[in-house]
């Protein structure tokens, strides 16, 4: 029997997916990146873990940015066809980049732990076949 005190309703769903969305485009907005539209069909979420969103930006560009209960962080369209393989693609960024700054300062290293769980959690989530089946 599933517990429903860890269950999410579809209110707080769409009302998660709408702070998502807003977290991804506010982040995008301070790195001088505008948003023109999303591509809703191209999009997913798994809420609350993460949202993937496609983006159009005022320039014409394709990007893909990410959010949620990890960083917000965005990749131009060309370098994932799909929301899967933007997961791949985050999640070894993300893995890059930990290992950049792990040796620094106690605070960066404890970040680049952080990353690395949240990189390999994508990863997983990548892996999984159930998530990703048509119908």
């Amino acid at each position: 029997m599933m517990s429903t005190e860890n269950a999410i309703t579809e209110e707080q769903t769409q009302q998660w997916v709408r702070e998502q969305y807003l977290n991804a485009t506010k982040y995008l907005a301070e790195k001088g990146v505008v948003t023109q539209s999303v591509e809703v069909q191209t999009s997913r979420y798994l809420a609350p873990i993460f949202a993937v969103w496609k983006l159009k930006t005022i320039d014409n560009d394709a990007i893909w940015v990410i959010s949620g209960d990890l960083p917000c962080d965005h990749i131009q369209a060309e370098a994932a066809d799909t929301v899967r393989d933007s997961l791949r693609h985050f999640s070894m960024k993300w893995q890059l980049q930990a290992q950049n700054i792990a040796g620094t300062t106690t605070e960066q290293a404890q970040f680049a732990k952080f990353l690395v769980g949240r990189a390999e959690g994508l990863y997983q989530l990548f892996e999984n076949e159930n998530l990703w089946k048509e119908g």
